[in-house]
């Protein structure tokens, strides 16, 4: 069993990625696993319209988890799913092969829900996928950036800090960081859009990504 972490903005990167959808059903349809979906760019417009309003984090966090649960029940009835999408990480059992989660709850992203579920379901690790190969020494931006193929719990922290806020861009929710030191769960980062690479990922063969215990 595998938790996949699968970015709102692989699913939705402007419009429905229906092409990538299928090809990523076809891809996973006989694994073990239990995908959480994010909220992605859509989570991200609807918090910078609200923030012109004066909105707090709270309300900004709910309005990214509803945004993973419009992402989410997409996926799950895509992918032929029966039973309900996940919403509480601590509170579900193993009913299908493969099942698909949503955001649960304000102060952390849907990698921490991952994470959640990972230690639940005793995973063999999380797979997180959204648009970057790699976590980098610094903002990938900067041309002399440098990807990182393995690291510790404890080096990620220091890349991404300790706090979360609603619609944070980064390699990994700080949050689900020290969640992952403290439970030692193994997580690997890689580009969702490259199925060819996840595939390789799947069947433990050399791939473009980086491994964090």
């Amino acid at each position: 069993m595998i938790v996949i972490s699968l970015g709102g903005s692989i699913v939705v990167p402007d419009k429905i990625d229906t092409a990538f959808i299928k090809k990523f059903k076809d891809l996973i349809k006989d694994r073990e696993c239990i995908i959480v979906v994010g909220g992605g760019k859509t989570a991200r417009k609807y918090i910078e319209a609200s923030d012109k309003f004066n909105s707090q984090d709270f309300d900004k966090d709910l309005i990214g988890i509803r945004a993973t649960k419009l992402n989410s029940e997409l996926i799950r009835v895509c992918l032929d799913i029966k039973s309900d999408v996940i919403e509480d990480p601590n509170k579900f059992q193993v009913t299908e092969k493969i099942m698909i989660a949503s955001g649960h709850k304000p102060g952390q992203s849907t990698d921490q829900v991952a994470c959640l579920i990972a230690k639940k379901v005793n995973a063999d690790y999380v797979l997180n996928l959204s648009n970057i190969y790699y976590v980098y020494d610094k903002d990938p931006k900067f041309k002399d950036a440098k990807p990182i193929e393995e690291l510790t719990w404890n080096d990620m922290q220091k890349i991404v800090g300790t706090k979360w806020k609603p619609g944070l861009n980064a390699p990994f929710d700080p949050i689900a960081t020290q969640f992952c030191k403290e439970n030692k769960i193994k997580v690997i980062i890689s580009n969702g859009n490259d199925l060819d690479n996840l595939n390789n990922i799947l069947n433990n063969k050399k791939s473009k990504s980086t491994i964090i215990n």
